[in-house]
């Protein structure tokens, strides 16, 4: 039962990891702006949402891998990661 609860949590921080990795691009290459310009811009558009479901989109390359790898137990804590991330978008969409 330990295992499963470790491997789990190894996927949870992976997609942590890849959610942030992927806000870094999104503010490093995609946007027109700089990095800190894009952030400002982010707060004050009241956009982090979105933005936040953007940045989670290397979680599904992540999954399909664990998937592949037949790493279920990562897999799900990816997939519980993300659904955090989902409500959390929620969140900041609605309230």
């Amino acid at each position: 039962m330990g295992f499963i609860k470790k491997e789990i949590i190894i996927g949870i921080m992976v997609s942590v990891f890849a959610t942030f990795c992927g806000l870094f691009i999104y503010l490093q290459y995609v946007s027109r702006f700089g990095f800190y310009e894009t952030i400002e811009m982010i707060h004050k558009n009241d956009v982090l949402g979105p933005v936040i479901a953007l940045a989670a989109l290397p979680n599904l390359f992540v999954f399909f891998i664990f998937l592949k790898k037949k790493e279920d137990h990562r897999a799900k804590g990816v997939l519980i990661a993300t659904l955090l991330t989902a409500i959390i978008t929620f969140i900041l969409k609605f309230f």
